[in-house]
This record gives C-alpha cells, structure tokens and sequence, in this order.
C-alpha cells in the first residue's frame, strides 16, 4: 500500500539521489584517497602518475556518462512539475564540464607530454615540457577541486528537506 502523503515521483528521487550520492562520493574517494595512496605507496613518481592518470581518466569518463544521464533525469523531473531540480540542472552542467574538460582536453594533452618525455628516455618532469606539465596539472586539479566542490554542493541541495 503506498504511503498517500509520499511526493508523486518519490521513486524518482530517490534513485536520483542514490546514483548522485555514489557518484559524488566516487569522485572524492578517488581524488582524495586513492590519488594519494598510490603515491604514497608507489616509489616511483612517475609510474604512481601513470597509475594515478589512468584512475582520474576512468573517473572523468564515468562522471560524463553518470552526468549525462542524470541530467536527463533531472528534465524529467522538472518537466513533470519538480521546479527544484532546475539548480540540479545548472550543478549537473557545471560538473558535466569539468568532466569533460579534464577527459577531452587536459588527460589527452598530459599523456601525450608523458609519452613524448618516456620516448625521449626520460620522466616528463625532467623533459623540456616538465614546466607546461606543471601548469595543466595544477589546472586539472583545479578543475577536479571544482567538480567536487560542486558535487558536494548536489549531494546537499538533494537532500534538503522540502
């Protein structure tokens, strides 16, 4: 029997806010407890790089999909009459661009760094691009502090009783 004083789209929401919560808390596990074990547990910077690359680049593509995906939810919800996930929308676009900043411009840019140095036999922060090496990484941190301070933000704003 359903409880007749629940929200109409109680299921909805509930699934929006389970996947959102997993998500959000993948992004911070990785960025802020996996990201460094392995450098702490890795002597070698440059493999515990590569490791580490290859676990945000996982990440980024996921948060695209996941994004994309609640964001459809989210017009959903908002078409049938649910105005509060109109700043879900604009959240899930600002994380969305982070997402795919770092997936389609800032991993592909530092890889190919990383590769031409290990090519030249060296480690990228030895090579003659160790200083642009640098600035896009402390970009792409920028950008992932942002996608989770946004994503903290969306758990939040979800969970805000009405």
């Amino acid at each position: 029997m359903q409880n007749p004083i629940a929200p109409k789209h109680a299921g909805a929401q509930r699934l929006f806010i389970l996947i959102a919560g997993l998500w959000v808390g993948s992004i911070l596990a990785v960025g802020y407890l996996v990201a460094p074990a392995i450098f702490s547990t890795l002597t070698d910077r440059q493999v515990a790089g590569m490791v580490a690359g290859s676990v945000f680049k996982a990440e980024a593509y996921l948060s695209i999909i996941i994004c994309i995906a609640l964001m459809v939810l989210a017009n959903l919800l908002v078409t049938r009459g649910l105005s509060q996930y109109k700043i879900i929308r604009l959240l899930l676009l600002g994380m969305l661009v982070c997402a795919a900043a770092a997936s389609f411009i800032l991993i592909p840019w530092l890889d190919t760094l990383r590769d031409q140095a290990l090519l030249e036999g060296m480690p990228v922060m030895l090579s003659p691009s160790a200083d642009l090496f640098r600035k896009l990484h402390g970009v792409s941190g920028v950008l992932f502090l942002l996608q989770s301070a946004l994503g903290i933000y969306l758990v939040w704003r979800l969970t805000k009783p009405n």
